[in-house]
Parts: C-alpha cells; structure tokens; sequence
C-alpha cells in the first residue's frame, strides 16, 4: 500500500484503532525495507504523550510513530482523565518494538491540607492541582477506566455549562457554540476519551476560522476576546495552516478561559483517594510540578505564580499523602527551579520523572535539555518506569512502590537502578 496512505490511516480517528494498527505494520514493513527512516538516534525519552483520546493531533498510533520518527527510543502515552487510549498504545508500540508507560493526567481537590486555598499547578483554580499515575499495570487498566468513567460524565455536565457561557459571549458576534453538536464529535468520548477545556476551545476555534476566513479579521475578532495579540498577531497570521488553529487555541487557552469557567467540584477525587486507587491499580502516583511561569513554552499560559512560594508546604504535603514521584518538565523550568526540585526530591525519597508535555504540532516529542548531565536521571528512571510497569503487569506485588519491593530494596536509588535494568537500560 502506498506509504503516504498508510501515515494518514494511522492519524484517522474515523476508523477502528485495529485499522491504525494494521497501517502502522504497513509502515514498519516500509521502515524495515529502508524506505522511511527516524530523525534521531533512538536515545530520547518523553513520558509524557497526549493522544486524541484526551486532546492532541496524535491517534495511539500516530504518537508511536511519529515518536519513534522523532528519534525516541520510549514513549509514555498520559490522557486526561482517560486510559482509552492504552491498549492500542501498548500493541502500537510493540509494533514499532518501542517499549512504552501507560498512565493518565487528573485534577483533585486539597481541601484539608496545607495546599487549600492555594492556586498549585492549576492556572484556572485554587485547591485544585494536576496528578498524573504512571506505569499503570495492564491488568489494571479496566480498573482505572470504570473510576475515570465517573469523572468524566461529571465533568461533561460542566463542559454544557461552560458552552453556554462562551455562547453568552460571542452570540453578539453571530457564533453560537453548542457542546453535543459542535465539542463532543472532535472528541473520542465515544470510545472512552475525555473532553477537556481545550476540545470546548478548538470547537471554538474552528467556528471562528470558519466566520472569518481572513486571518486578519479573525486576529480582528480574537482581540476582542482576551486582548491585544502584539507580536503573536503576526505570528498567526503568517502560521502554516497545518498550525494556524492550534495556535490560536493556544491564544484563547492562555486569556478566555477565566471567562467562561467554571470551577470543577463533583467530578474531583481528593488527593488522598488518587493516592490509594494508585497503590490499589498497582500505579506510580506523582505531582506535577509546574513552578512559577514567565514564558510558557506551548504559549496557552500566562506568566503566573504558582508553586515556588510555598514550596516546603507542598513538600511536606506530599509527604503526608503518600506520594511516590514527582514529574517535571526541564524545558519549562529554570536551571535554580530545577536544582531546587531536584534537592527536595533526593531528600524526600521521591522518584523523579520526565516528560513533555505534547498536545500540539508545534512541539517537538525530543526535549533537547534531558542531553544535559544534571538530567542523565531522568532518563535512567524512564527505563526504571518500564521495568517497573513490566514487572507489576506479571504481578502488583513487584511493583516499584509494593510493600514487598521496598522491603526487599528499601533504598530508592538501589529500587531505580534495579528497575532500569529490568526495564532494558544497557550500562
């Protein structure tokens, strides 16, 4: 078949993922003759993939693919508040003969702890912060799904609302936004998929690519919207199409948002639950560290402050709700925020993970800083999360953060090393 077919089967979400798969053996036969070959060497590492089964350009299959092209040697697929995705992550993968980690990013409330009242690692809410469960083993994948499906319909009530919302602020303009025709059908909430505010803003966007086909009227109206675009304005406009409404949900992402959202509280576990149902699943619960924001690097957020001026408080929380890990981006931050992390983990006993986090085609799956030799962990402990998602997939109770592994290997830095050899690290 011919090869330019075969990479638009694998981004196709109108088609059964058993027909991505099956264009993906197409393509690794094409790879294997010689005919498609990878950017890079197969080094890199990024525990951090979204999929369309929460928002991204990226199918299961096409976020393998396009990984490995990027010159990854493993891939780690994390959806909001969705494991849709990681079955044909997981077969994807094995085609490509990519080892990858399976998790899913959700939002919990803090109320009780130190953290309540705070804006943590959330720029739209306080006393609500981001987790993400790595290494979830395979046989708990069901588990974790039937706890997400929950979520998710409290959360798509919300979605309704928040439409209505945008639809109050732009029916003057002549564009009317409605969450059952115009959100869920760029979804896969059909197929276990989640609707995020970004999914709301992409609807969004296509109704105003649509109302003003001239890029310089839709810069016109977006102004309107959140504020003047400066030097973005010209960015936009001269965008490649491929990229043009990305760019612009990543406008409206980062100044619309506080005016149409409504705060989750239903659909939010507390913090203490996610913790058990990660020790339960067999899992690697982690904080997402976000740290104060200049620049953002995706461009959807403002600068902002966030976790860096109660740090110690956060620390310490995690300590009283049982995490296992901290996951952090060394693009986004600074080299002292970084260091600052790095200490406070190596001194809290904490695992610490990597990833970028993709949900554009902008960004690229490769996260140059992980070349630096402060970040070699980083890399060790990816291979680490292979193992240890391996290991607990034959049983939970060889799990990293098992009662029986930390008896048998009480220090973390021995547990990491001994997963990162079972995990298929060559030292």
């Amino acid at each position: 078949m011919d090869t330019k077919l075969l990479l638009e089967q694998i981004g196709r979400t109108d088609i059964p993922a058993s027909e991505r798969l099956e264009a993906l053996r197409g393509i690794k036969s094409a790879i294997d003759a010689g005919e498609i070959t990878r950017e890079g060497d197969g080094s890199w590492v990024n525990n951090h993939i979204h999929t369309c089964y929460s928002f991204s350009p990226y199918t299961p299959t096409s976020a393998i693919f396009y990984a490995w092209k990027a010159g990854l040697g493993t891939a780690g697929i994390m959806d909001h508040d969705s494991v849709g995705g990681i079955k044909e992550f997981i077969e994807a993968g094995a085609i490509m003969e990519m080892p990858v980690t399976c998790g899913f990013e959700c939002r919990v409330n803090v109320e009780g702890t130190a953290l309540e009242g705070r804006r943590i690692n959330n720029p739209d809410q306080k006393s609500c912060a981001y987790l993400a469960m790595h290494g979830i083993p395979h046989q708990s994948v069901d588990a974790a799904a039937e706890v997400l499906a929950g979520i998710r319909e409290k959360r798509n009530a919300r979605n309704r609302k928040m439409c209505e919302r945008i639809t109050e602020l732009v029916s003057p303009y002549g564009i009317t936004l409605d969450f059952d025709r115009d959100v869920y059908p760029i979804s896969m909430a059909h197929e276990g998929g989640s609707i995020t505010e970004r999914h709301i803003l992409f609807a969004l966007t296509k109704k105003i690519t649509a109302a003003y086909p001239n890029r310089e009227d839709a810069c016109d109206f977006i102004e309107k919207m959140t504020s003047p675009l400066g030097a973005t304005r010209a960015k936009l406009i001269s965008a490649p199409d491929n990229f043009y409404e990305y760019d612009i949900l990543g406008v409206l992402k980062g100044h619309m948002v506080e005016k149409f959202y409504i705060p989750a509280t239903e659909e939010l576990m507390h913090i203490s639950e996610f913790t058990a149902l990660a020790k339960k699943l067999g899992a690697i619960s982690a904080y997402a560290y976000l740290g104060d924001v200049g620049e953002s690097p995706t461009g959807d957020k403002k600068a902002q402050k966030f976790e860096d001026e109660y740090i110690a408080e956060l620390f310490e929380t995690l300590k009283e709700q049982n995490f296992s890990a901290v996951t952090y981006m060394p693009s986004r931050n600074t080299a002292e925020q970084l260091a600052d992390i790095m200490r406070r983990c190596d001194e809290g006993g904490l695992f610490q993970i990597s990833g970028e986090d993709i949900n554009s085609p902008r960004q690229s799956f490769i996260c140059k800083a992980l070349a630096d030799p402060k970040y070699a962990h980083l890399n060790v402990a990816t291979y680490a999360l292979i193992g240890h998602e391996n290991a607990a997939t034959e049983c939970i109770c060889k799990s990293m953060f098992s009662d029986k592994t930390a008896a048998e290997i009480p220090a973390l830095s021995d547990r990491v090393a001994h997963f990162a050899k079972l995990g298929g690290l060559q030292k």
